[in-house]
């Protein structure tokens, strides 16, 4: 049933929208969202979007939102999970490169939206939610000298551009015969051993 005659109601109707706007955003693009194409999918009517989306950059805002929201819960589990704190700064690692592996059209939506000018409240917050939640596991990392002396922010800035940059060249196929379990395991070796406090570094005072 499309056009006029489509029902104006759905049930989860948001929930529907972005789970179809996300399959159109992986198989066709971002440039093919649309949300009078969405109601046609979903059976709708072209008008019953507009009571949760105002406009398709609203869409798209939530769209990322909602992936930012996703990721963060990710990375919190991995934070949260028992063992050394070396052991669950390599797991948000693992959870990060997950995430943007398995959802790599979904990420660059995140990235592009959160550094739009007219991005929301909303989106800038669950955006830097990332970093703070990385950052204050690494803080905490300091405190018990698994992890170097500096800016907790700044180090979680460089722990995520290594993961990310991994991912990036996973999705476009340029990790060559080395399979990504194995360039996983390197690159947060490197990236740990990096992180550690220099040989004879004193205690901070406190501690």
């Amino acid at each position: 049933m499309t056009g006029t005659d489509a029902p104006y109601h759905h049930g989860n109707l948001r929930e529907a929208l972005l789970a179809r706007a996300e399959t159109v955003l992986v198989t066709s693009g971002a440039d093919s969202l649309s949300l009078r194409a969405l109601a046609r999918d979903l059976g709708v009517s072209h008008a019953a979007p507009g009571r949760h989306f105002r406009d398709r950059q609203a869409l798209l805002d939530a769209l990322a939102t909602n992936g930012f929201v996703r990721l963060n819960e990710r990375l919190r589990a991995a934070v949260d999970a028992p063992g050394p704190v070396a052991g669950r700064l390599a797991g948000m690692g693992r959870a990060y490169i997950g995430f943007a592996v398995a959802h790599a059209p979904l990420l660059s939506l995140m990235f592009t939206a959160k550094h739009a000018d007219d991005s929301s409240a909303e989106l800038r917050e669950r955006g830097h939610e990332s970093l703070r939640i990385a950052a204050e596991l690494i803080a905490l990392a300091q405190r018990e000298r698994a992890v170097r002396e500096g800016d907790p922010a700044r180090l979680a800035q460089v722990a995520f551009s290594t993961v990310h940059g991994l991912a990036a060249l996973a999705v476009g196929s340029l990790l060559e015969d080395t399979p990504l379990s194995e360039a996983t395991d390197l690159a947060l070796d490197v990236l740990l051993t990096g992180l550690r406090p220099h040989p004879g570094t004193p205690a901070p005072p406190g501690s």
